[in-house]
């Protein structure tokens, strides 16, 4: 079992930046690749960043380019997603999930771990 704990999401103003972080136990956290998803109200949970077991390889969905960087740091056990020039449209709850799966994946079902999720609030 790996247990995941969410911490870091709060309300901030258009344009502004939050870091949210992710912190596991249980197992190994370098043998998980991590990613983080988000649920705004009323809509389904949706892939957001995907952060390689190393490190070294990242993909992000469209909606985040060039705004959002997902780092891990494995000697701490933790993920973490910088969020800058925020919108109020990345208005959700914001998950971290872990999977021992090598490749790449959006899909919630891929990911066999997760948290229980921060509220990131952005004001206009």
């Amino acid at each position: 079992q790996v247990q995941l704990v969410e911490s870091g999401g709060g309300l901030v103003q258009t344009g502004g930046s939050l870091r949210v972080s992710c912190a596991a136990s249980g197992r190994t956290f370098s043998n998980y690749a991590m990613a983080w998803f988000r649920q705004a109200p009323g809509k389904e949970r949706a892939f957001v960043a995907h952060i390689s077991r190393s490190g070294d390889s990242r993909y992000y969905a469209d909606s985040v380019k060039g705004r959002f960087t997902i780092s891990r740091d494995n000697a701490k056990n933790t993920v973490y997603l910088q969020m800058n020039s925020l919108k109020p449209e990345d208005t959700a709850v914001y998950y971290c999930a872990a999977t021992l799966r090598v490749a790449v994946s959006t899909m919630r079902g891929r990911f066999d771990y997760w948290g229980q999720g921060t509220q990131v609030t952005v004001s206009s």
